[in-house]
């Protein structure tokens, strides 16, 4: 009974430690404070905003993306007239910005989602159900994230054993490079050696010739 509960317990506690949680809160967009919905990952910003997209693009919509240095909406992606059951029951415009969460925690994100009905925020017209969904959306993609995350660390495994193989062949071809000295020198010391011997044998000729008094 007690590893009973020691287990449940343990699975409680890794189920509060995984799931994220989502808040609500304002971000500046579009030159105004704009209410939103927010949720922490703790995954990088990359894998969060990739199983996003992807997310989105499953469903027909790609992001059009804020860019221009003066921008300062600079790094929102906006699905227009985007149809997200899972989130809502009407078609509304999906503003999204992934950040990380700190300077020091790179590897986390916040994540803010403001919904426009018409140009206008839709969500002070959301009733306590509505708010829900749109949190449980949020909170429903950690495992798009989770999968997100994984073809990362595959992609970033398969590029360091490529760098690896390259090094690998690099090192192969010195090493042949090395053995073809090697064995070219030891080839040229054998025929220096015998050039050597020759003059010397050339040498004691000529010290022979010399005339004795």
């Amino acid at each position: 009974m007690k590893k009973l509960i020691f287990f449940l317990f343990t699975g409680l506690a890794i189920s509060t430690i995984t799931s994220a949680q989502a808040y609500e809160g304002t971000v500046e967009y579009d030159k105004k404070k704009q209410d939103a919905f927010m949720i922490d990952y703790s995954y990088s910003p990359e894998a969060v905003e990739n199983a996003i997209i992807r997310k989105m693009e499953k469903l027909g919509y790609k992001p059009k993306e804020e860019k221009g240095i003066f921008n300062k909406d600079k790094g929102f992606k906006i699905f227009k007239g985007a149809y997200v059951t899972e989130a809502n029951a009407e078609r509304l415009d999906y503003i999204i910005k992934v950040e990380p969460k700190s300077r020091k925690n790179k590897d986390e994100s916040v994540v803010s989602l403001i919904l426009l009905k018409n140009g206008s925020n839709a969500k002070s017209g959301f009733g306590v159900a509505e708010t829900e969904q749109v949190k449980d959306f949020l909170r429903n993609l950690l495992p798009n994230i989770e999968a997100a995350d994984l073809e990362i660390q595959i992609r970033t495994q398969e590029e360091a054993i490529a760098k690896a193989e390259k090094k690998m062949k690099t090192l192969r071809t010195e090493k042949e490079e090395l053995e073809k000295k090697l064995s070219d020198n030891i080839a040229d010391q054998e025929s220096t050696q015998k050039d050597i011997d020759n003059q010397k044998l050339t040498l004691e000729v000529l010290k022979g010739k010399r005339k004795k008094d």
